[in-house]
C-alpha cells in the first residue's frame, strides 16, 4: 500500500491539496511500516482538473492525507478508490505515522470553493 501527502518546503503538507508543490509518496510494508519514499512532481493548475488521481492510483496510492481539497478532488480519486483524510495539519512524516498508529482521523470538512487562504483554517483530528 503507499499513502501520498500533498507537500510544500520542509515536509509540511500544504493546506491546499491541488497546489502543492509535490506529493510525498510513501510506500507501506505488510507491518504497517514506511519501507520506502519517493516524490511526485504537482501537475500545475487545480487538482481536481488534473489526472493527478489516475497517477496516484497507477503507483498503488491507497490513501491520501490531505489539508484543504474540495469536493471535486475528492470525488476523482473516490473514483480511483483512493481514501481522503482531510483537514491535517504538520510535518507528513509525522502525519503518516499517525495514520499508521491508527490515531488520525478524517476532519469531516472538504473546501467550499478554489479560495487559497487556508492556514487557520484546517486541523488534524485525533483521536
Amino acid at each position: 500500500m503507499k499513502i501520498a501527502v500533498p507537500t510544500k518546503e520542509k515536509n509540511q503538507i500544504d493546506n491546499h491539496f491541488g497546489h502543492c508543490e509535490f506529493y510525498t509518496i510513501f510506500a507501506i510494508s505488510d507491518k504497517n511500516e514506511i519501507i520506502a519514499e519517493t516524490i511526485l512532481e504537482s501537475p500545475k493548475g487545480c487538482g481536481c482538473k488534473s489526472d493527478i488521481a489516475f497517477d496516484l492510483a497507477k503507483m498503488d496510492v491507497k490513501v491520501m492525507l490531505a489539508g484543504g481539497i474540495g469536493e471535486g478532488a475528492i470525488n476523482k480519486l473516490a473514483q480511483q478508490q483512493i481514501q481522503v483524510v482531510r483537514n491535517c495539519k504538520g510535518d507528513v512524516h509525522e502525519l503518516v505515522e499517525e495514520y499508521l498508529k491508527g490515531n488520525l482521523l478524517d476532519g469531516g470538512a472538504s473546501c467550499a470553493a478554489h479560495s487559497h487562504d487556508h492556514e487557520d483554517g484546517h486541523v488534524c483530528s485525533h483521536n
